[in-house]
């Protein structure tokens, strides 16, 4: 059975690790230039060079974005950045400009290239004619459906196709945003959205009728005391479909470069496991345990978007985020000895507490009260309440460095 690639989100060195704890294939991640995604941390170029150097050392891939929309006066320091990522023997840059994509393959020919969602590639003549200028490998648009996406696949069986699976949407799904440079002055398609999509709207009165154009009877917006929200798209959740779609795809892509480790390493966690599963069974026989998990981190309400076909139910107007109902309390930093190990707090717990390990090991989910702790000047701490204090513990499981514990939310 062809195994499809787990790709995973990588904002810095701590969360590329975790990515490939938690069992992704390879990362995507921004450098300190030319992203789409400017707040999140990224990589400097030697920082760029450590990950692609640890990644191979375990057999991974690294690829690295440049999917800006550029104009005449970025081309000379892109050229040079193109350069450097060919040196730095990067797996592949994603780039989304055509201009940009000739000039690369001038200047730096052995770039493996593959072309970002950002380009809006929703057909496969689209895909046909992109793989005859040398691209390996295209995003495809999330407008897409199931079938529209089977016949991309056939259409262009030696192109890799690589899908969004799960994370967060714009209102403009493939990216191509002009709201945050319209209220804002900061461009979104040079990595600096602001994500107005995601704001709420106040209007003068609780009830105004807006014209919708097509007639009776008109749209009404509403407000609540906490505004209204009409441009806030719902979370992408695609789990329950990987035996459709893997045998179509070549890359399935988590969003997220700006999300924390915990949202990381859960929501790889799950894909990871039902795809061995799907691997082992030629089916999922435990979609909604992972469908469960999904749940324990922050987010919209999911959709499959149009997977389906057409979906008039993408749109989260309450503006609400369901799964904060758990807290990422410890890593794993080192087995002392049998059971006892040493973690690193990231929010504060107590003796007593029940604690639920995240781990891609058989101790998954498993539960524990803390007993004892120490730090590591031996003396007894009852309360883990000092940010990132390392703590020995006792965990009744055989755990690895690199797992995380995570808390319920008491109530």
């Amino acid at each position: 059975m062809k195994k499809v690639e787990l790709l995973a989100p990588a904002g810095n060195m701590n969360k590329l690790k975790t990515a490939f704890h938690f069992g992704a294939d390879a990362v995507y991640m921004g450098g300190k230039e030319f992203s789409l995604r400017a707040y999140a941390d990224n990589f400097s170029r030697k920082e760029i060079v450590e990950a692609i150097e640890f990644a191979h050392s375990i057999d991974k891939k690294v690829y690295v974005t440049a999917n800006i929309f550029p104009k005449n006066e970025d081309f000379e320091a892109l050229e040079d950045y193109l350069k450097f990522l060919e040196t730095a023997k990067v797996d592949a840059v994603l780039i989304t400009d055509p201009g940009l994509i000739m000039r690369a393959k001038q200047v730096a020919p052995n770039l493996e290239l593959h072309l970002s969602t950002q380009a809006n590639n929703l057909n496969k003549y689209t895909i046909e004619f992109w793989a005859k200028q040398g691209i390996s490998r295209v995003v495809l648009a999330r407008e897409l459906s199931l079938l529209e996406i089977k016949e991309i696949k056939e259409h262009n069986p030696d192109t890799e196709i690589e899908i969004f699976i799960h994370g967060a949407m714009c209102i403009s799904y493939s990216g191509r945003c002009l709201l945050s440079n319209y209220l804002t002055d900061r461009d979104s398609n040079k990595g600096e959205c602001i994500q107005v999509c995601r704001w709420e709207f106040n209007v003068d009165k609780p009830g105004v009728s807006l014209d919708a154009g097509r007639g009776n009877p008109p749209l009404e917006m509403q407000e609540d005391s906490r505004g209204t929200y009409i441009l806030n798209s719902k979370d992408l959740n695609l789990i329950e479909y990987i035996d459709k779609l893997a045998p179509y795809v070549d890359s399935f892509k988590i969003e997220g470069r700006m999300k924390s480790e915990y949202y990381l390493a859960t929501v790889v966690n799950a894909y990871r496991r039902a795809l061995n599963e799907y691997y082992k069974y030629g089916s999922l026989k435990n979609v909604n345990e992972y469908m469960q998990e999904l749940e324990k981190v922050i987010h919209r309400k999911y959709t499959s978007a149009y997977i389906d076909g057409k979906n008039e139910e993408t749109v989260e107007y309450s503006g609400i985020q369901a799964g904060q109902d758990y807290i990422f309390v410890a890593v794993i930093l080192k087995k002392l000895s049998f059971n006892e190990y040493l973690v690193e707090m990231r929010n504060r717990f107590m003796q007593g507490d029940e604690l639920e390990i995240i781990s891609p090991t058989d101790a998954h989910n498993k539960t524990f009260v803390v007993g004892k702790m120490e730090s590591e000047d031996g003396e007894e701490v009852v309360d883990a309440k000092i940010v990132q204090q390392h703590l020995k513990m006792t965990i009744p499981f055989n755990i690895e460095e690199g797992d995380f514990l995570r808390m319920k939310v008491k109530s």
